[in-house]
């Protein structure tokens, strides 16, 4: 049986987990929320390059993406990031839901999961 390996874990959560050959990586938020919905969503794929790369995997191998943005009418800017950030022929199935989120200046918080 495969071991499972967590990643920044803290008091609430783990920033990653990964057993049998999957990376389950909690939802990523900007750093700097002065930024708009772009600069934040740049920062959170960025967040998740490093984890992916911790767990020895890439974006290539993402199996699915959850987007929550803050507000649906910033849908476009956020997209502006992602496509600049995802490889053409490998866009992972992926669900963008308007939602409260945990702090009133995050704007975007994606969660993916990827094989290792």
């Amino acid at each position: 049986m495969s071991n499972i390996k967590r990643v920044n874990v803290g008091k609430r959560l783990s920033d990653m987990a990964v057993y049998n050959g999957v990376a389950y990586l909690a939802g990523q938020v900007a750093n700097d929320t002065t930024q708009d919905v772009t600069g934040q969503t740049a920062q959170v794929l960025a967040a998740i390059d490093a984890l992916l790369a911790e767990a020895g995997t890439d974006k290539t191998r993402i199996l699915m993406a959850q987007v929550f943005v803050a507000n649906i009418a910033e849908y476009d800017g956020m997209n502006k990031a992602w496509e600049a950030w995802v490889p053409a022929g490998h866009t992972p199935p992926r669900a963008t839901i308007e939602a409260r989120l945990a702090g009133p200046d995050y704007k975007v918080e994606i969660v993916v999961t990827a094989a290792v």
